[in-house]
């Protein structure tokens, strides 16, 4: 039986979740709810909730196992720098090495095991313990690192530890994600992990007819994966509420407030309550990010993977050829009958009518190409995605709205067509390869019009040990870019032919 598995409640109050056992949190060592002092950042403030009736909750559920209370000082440090791992804030918990050491109950370890993990990201190492403690967490991470896990096992254990839900409740978790693809994403994980002890789910997003979400979020669901427009629009129409929530996720702060998410965050946290455990995941930690984190968090842990300098995923080949924007189609055809085998290429526009006039083209030449952005129908982006995923169509055109969270397996490469309005969108662009220790190649179009990223560019192509051409370098010194036709003759793509 888990560690997790002694109530000191009622048992009725419970759900019996599976017949031999069921999560459960200690009673003494539980953080009680209490009430915070914090700024609500000019929200409707929080102390004006009405508490009064609502369930305590428990979410201190870490029991440091034998093997991590044995670890040394010396040991902890060793391990940290080992897999890049810097922490913040005060009695900051021993990373754990294994899954074992977390405690999971047997039946979330099967699952672990049946996906091939064999040990912990370095992100969920850390992560879980101090998530598992109750306490407020920031975690800045790449995407790809296994953050999706790290806050959904804890989650699971939370959820199990409470009062079932009654008639009229709310969700007890509420993940709050930018995009339909990523919160579509994080909820086959949470109904894959939560399956076990009975956990329901539902993801709310818009572009979809709202009857089936709302007959979900009438029977009652522990797990609410939402983007933050059609969420607010359930509050408003009365099909949900936020009273039961205890453990709230804003995953892809970052992404959230790039989009413009900001007012609408700020709407939904005013209407939880103030003693919530609160976990705040950002790939980059701009300025803004931590104006927000400093508003909605009370005492976190912080915990940073790698430098919070922006950098590449080190597993990724960059390739950056400088091109006429006239000559990008040519390039790219040359570029695809080099590198075409089969695997999945994801290409990256920078608008939605570049994406399908680029399409068409490669479809009437003969590719095997789809696209997806906004302006594309839910089932049918649901539709691209599958036949991508299937390798039916290994090709994908895509805007920035599968840049990040999109979470296919197996991406070999990534193609840049246009270059994106940032370099951290460049960072995301490419991380869709080289995902969960496999390697990946990008490929990046640089025209006259991108110069103004060279100098920021080369920055990030020399800290991974990529190579800089010497027209890129004179671009990053200010020089003009090459004449149109140039050839760097003999300097392929690694497949030994030049393109031209």
């Amino acid at each position: 039986m888990s560690r997790y598995d002694s109530r000191s409640a009622d048992p009725a109050s419970y759900r019996d979740r599976r017949s031999d056992s069921g999560l459960g949190g200690p009673p003494a060592s539980a953080s009680a709810s209490s009430r915070r002092d914090y700024d609500d950042g000019g929200a409707a403030s929080p102390r004006k909730l009405n508490l009064d009736g609502l369930p305590h909750f428990e979410k201190n559920f870490y029991h440091e196992s034998p093997s991590v209370r044995a670890m040394t000082d010396s040991d902890v440090d060793e391990y940290r720098l080992r897999r890049e791992i810097t922490v913040e804030g005060r009695d900051v918990p021993k990373p754990v090495k294994s899954f074992h050491d977390v405690g999971f109950p047997e039946y979330v370890l099967q699952e672990i095991k049946k996906a091939g993990f064999v040990e912990p990201t370095p992100i969920q190492s850390q992560g879980w313990p101090m998530a598992l403690k109750g306490r407020d967490l920031i975690g800045i991470a790449e995407t790809g690192s296994g953050k999706t896990l790290a806050y959904l096992l804890p989650a699971i254990v939370h959820v199990n530890a409470q009062p079932i839900l009654d008639p009229g409740d709310g969700p007890i978790v509420l993940v709050l994600a930018p995009t339909r693809e990523l919160a579509v994403q994080i909820q086959q994980e949470a109904t894959k992990f939560g399956a076990s002890s009975r956990i329901k789910s539902t993801c709310i997003y818009g572009g979809v007819p709202k009857g089936p979400q709302v007959r979900d979020l009438q029977k009652g669901v522990e797990i609410v994966i939402a983007t933050p427009g059609r969420l607010i629009d359930m509050l408003e129409s009365n099909h949900t509420n936020l009273r039961r929530v205890t453990y709230l996720v804003l995953d892809e702060a970052d992404r959230m407030l790039d989009m413009g998410f900001d007012p609408q965050i700020r709407k939904i946290v005013s209407q939880i309550r103030p003693d919530r455990q609160t976990l705040y995941w950002s790939a980059t930690w701009p300025k803004e990010v931590e104006q927000l984190a400093r508003q909605f968090l009370y005492n976190p842990y912080k915990v940073i993977i790698g430098s919070q300098d922006l950098k590449a995923n080190h597993a990724i080949r960059q390739y950056v050829d400088i091109v006429p924007e006239k000559q990008k189609y040519d390039k790219l055809v040359k570029l695809l009958e080099d590198i075409m085998d089969g695997s999945r290429i994801l290409i990256f526009m920078d608008t939605k009518k570049g994406c399908d006039q680029i399409t068409r083209q490669l479809r009437m030449d003969g590719w095997p190409a789809l696209s997806i952005h906004g302006d594309k129908s839910q089932a049918e982006r649901d539709w691209v995605l599958s036949e991508f995923k299937s390798g039916k169509s290994p090709i994908m055109t895509a805007t920035d709205v599968a840049a990040r969270g999109l979470d296919v397996k197996d991406v070999k490469y990534v193609i840049n067509y246009d270059f994106p309005g940032s370099l951290e969108d460049y960072v995301h662009r490419i991380g869709r390869t080289g995902r969960a220790g496999a390697k990946g190649t990008a490929y990046t179009f640089f025209t006259a019009a991108n110069a103004r990223f060279a100098k920021e560019l080369i920055t990030i192509l020399e800290e991974a040990g990529q190579r800089v051409s010497p027209e890129l370098a004179a671009m990053g010194r200010g020089a003009p870019p090459p004449p149109s036709g140039f050839r760097d003759r003999g300097k392929g793509y690694g497949s030994g032919r030049s393109w031209s």
